[in-house]
C-alpha cells in the first residue's frame, strides 16, 4: 500500500477538493432552513444569542432543551454575534468543523503512509454524500464526529509515535464529543480502540502512552463542568439525557418519552442501509476496488494488519452499536465515514503487477458527483418542482403586507421552527380558534398561517372576516379584515 502518485493525478485530486469545498462554501446560504432539524437547531442558537443563556439551549422561550449538549449551539450563536443571524452564520461552524475533520484525516494518511493516502483520504471524505451535507448543516453530528475523529486520530499517532501531547489530544477529542452528543462518544471511541488493544496484545504499550490519569482529569475539566451547571439551572437534565437520551432511546422502539418530538422507530438493521447511501459514490465504488484488488489485498493486509484492524473496528463499531438500535438518523453512520474513506484510498493506491498506476483521474470526477447534485436540488426548488420545507417564503409575505406594526403572525396548532427563526421568535401559536378569537377581537388587523387541511375549521363564511393573501408551500396566508362577529367561526378544530 505504498503507490506514489504523479503529479498529474495529485493536481487533478487537489483541483477536485478545492471544487467540493468551493461549492459547499457557496451554497452555505442559497437554501433556506428546512423543517425540522436544521431550523430547530438554528433557532435555539437565536434564542441563544437572544436571551445571553449560554448554559442550557431553549426549545422555546422558558423550556429547556435537554435533548444534547450545548457545543454546537455555542458555535453557531458565537457565529450569529460575529456575522449577523443568518442561514450562512448558523452553517459556517460546521464547515469549519468539516474542514478540521479533512486536515486530520489527511494528516493521518500521511503520518502513516504518505501526503499521497492523505490526499485522495480527504477527497474521497468531501464528496461523499452525507459528509458533504453535514459540512453545510446545522446539525450537533458535525461537531460530535469532530470529536471522534480527533480522539480516533490522536490515539493512533500515540500509540505509533510516542508523543505524550497525543495523548493528551485523545482526551481532548473525548471532551468535545462529550460536549457535543455526550457519553455516546466513550462508547464509540472506547469499543474500538479496547479491541483494537487486545486483538494487537496491546495494552502495555497502550498504558504507558495514554496518560490516562492526567489525561483523565483534563477531559472531565473540560465538559463536568458544564453538566453539573446544567443540572444545576434546571433539575432534571442529567435523568432526562443519561436514562432517557442515552438508554431507552437506542433500546425502546418508537420510545414515547421524548419531549422534542417523535422517536425516529426504524426496523433494526437500517442503520447498514443509511450507510451505503451516505458514503455514496464511494460506497458502490468499494466493493468494485477489493474485487479489482483481490490478488494482492490479502499480502498487503497481513502487512498492515495493525492499521487495517484499527481502522476497520473504528468503521464498524458504530453500525454495529446501532443496529439494535429501533431510533435511529442516517446521521449516525457519519463517524463510521472517516475509517472508509481512509479504507477506500488505500485500495485506490494499492498497485498490482499489472496495474502501477490506479485511476485517480476517476476519483477526481467522481468527487464531483454530490456537489453536482446538490446544485442541481438547490436549482430545483428555488424553481418550485421540488416542494420545500421551510416557512421563510410565507414569512418574507408577511413582513412585506404587515402595514400594522402591532399585527402578529398566527400559526393555527403547531407553529414550525422556520416560522419561529425568521420572525425572530415573534410568529405565535395557537392550538385551536378559541385562542384565535383572542387575536380577531383585538383592534390589530394580524395575519394567519394556516395549512389547506385546516380550512374547513374555518366554516363557510371565513371569507367575511379574513381574506387570502397567498398561498405558499401547503400554508394559506390570511389577513384579518373586519371586526364583526365570529359566530361564523367553529369554536374548535
Amino acid at each position: 500500500m505504498n503507490q506514489l502518485l504523479s503529479s498529474r493525478s495529485r493536481r487533478w485530486l487537489f483541483i477536485a477538493l478545492l471544487s467540493v469545498l468551493a461549492v459547499r462554501l457557496f451554497t452555505l446560504d442559497t437554501y433556506p432552513f428546512q423543517d425540522t432539524t436544521e431550523a430547530r437547531y438554528g433557532e435555539m442558537a437565536r434564542k441563544m444569542l437572544e436571551t445571553q443563556n449560554w448554559v442550557t439551549p431553549q426549545f422555546d422561550y422558558g423550556v429547556p432543551f435537554w435533548g444534547k449538549p450545548p457545543l454546537a449551539t455555542w458555535l453557531s450563536a458565537g457565529s450569529y454575534q460575529m456575522f449577523g443571524v443568518n442561514e450562512l452564520s448558523a452553517r459556517i461552524p460546521s464547515l469549519i468543523l468539516a474542514l478540521i475533520i479533512l486536515v486530520l484525516v489527511y494528516s493521518l494518511g500521511k503520518f502513516q503512509r504518505r501526503a499521497d493516502l492523505g490526499l485522495v483520504a480527504a477527497t474521497v471524505l468531501a464528496s461523499s454524500t452525507l459528509f458533504f451535507v453535514a459540512a453545510g448543516a446545522v446539525i450537533m453530528d458535525t461537531a460530535l464526529v469532530a470529536g471522534i475523529t480527533l480522539a480516533m486520530v490522536s490515539f493512533w499517532r500515540a500509540m505509533n509515535n510516542g508523543k505524550r501531547y497525543w495523548g493528551y489530544a485523545f482526551f481532548v477529542g473525548i471532551s468535545i464529543g462529550l460536549l457535543s452528543k455526550g457519553p455516546l462518544t466513550l462508547l464509540l471511541v472506547g469499543i474500538p480502540i479496547t479491541v483494537w488493544t487486545f486483538w494487537q496484545s496491546n495494552i502495555r504499550t497502550v498504558l504507558q502512552r495514554i496518560p490516562w490519569f492526567s489525561g483523565g482529569l483534563l477531559m472531565l475539566a473540560l465538559s463536568l463542568p458544564w453538566y453539573i451547571l446544567a443540572e444545576l439551572r434546571t433539575p432534571g437534565f442529567l435523568d432526562y439525557f443519561i436514562v432517557g437520551e442515552h438508554w431507552k432511546r437506542f433500546i425502546v422502539s418508537g420510545w414515547q418519552g421524548d419531549l422534542y418530538g417523535s422517536a425516529h422507530a426504524k426496523t433494526r438493521g437500517t442503520i447498514w442501509l443509511y450507510s451505503i447511501v451516505a458514503f455514496l459514490p464511494w460506497s458502490f465504488i468499494l466493493p468494485s476496488l477489493i474485487w479489482r484488488k483481490r490478488s494482492v489485498l490479502k499480502p498487503a493486509v497481513l502487512r498492515e494488519q495493525s492499521w487495517v484492524v484499527y481502522l476497520g473496528l473504528w468503521a464498524i463499531t458504530p453500525l454495529l452499536f446501532f443496529t439494535f438500535s429501533g431510533n435511529i438518523l442516517a446521521t449516525y453512520t457519519l463517524p463510521s465515514l472517516i475509517p472508509l474513506a481512509l479504507l477506500c484510498a488505500e485500495l485506490y493506491l494499492l498497485a498490482d503487477n499489472k496495474q502501477s498506476k490506479p485511476g485517480l483521474k476517476s476519483v477526481a470526477f467522481l468527487a464531483l458527483i454530490t456537489p453536482l447534485l446538490l446544485l442541481t436540488l438547490i436549482k430545483l426548488q428555488g424553481s418550485g418542482y421540488i416542494p420545500t420545507k421551510s416557512q421563510k417564503e410565507l414569512l418574507t409575505a408577511y413582513q412585506e403586507l404587515q402595514t400594522d406594526t402591532n399585527g402578529q403572525l398566527i400559526y393555527l396548532r403547531k407553529r414550525p421552527f422556520s416560522a419561529q427563526f425568521y420572525s425572530n421568535g415573534q410568529a405565535l401559536e395557537v392550538k385551536n380558534w378559541q385562542q384565535a378569537m383572542t387575536y380577531l377581537n383585538n383592534e390589530n388587523k394580524d395575519f394567519y398561517a394556516i395549512k389547506n387541511s385546516q380550512l374547513s375549521f374555518l366554516g363557510e363564511n371565513w371569507s367575511s372576516k379574513l381574506r387570502l393573501v397567498k398561498h405558499i408551500h401547503g400554508y394559506q396566508l390570511l389577513q384579518e379584515i373586519a371586526d364583526d362577529s365570529l359566530n361564523n367561526l367553529k369554536a374548535d378544530p
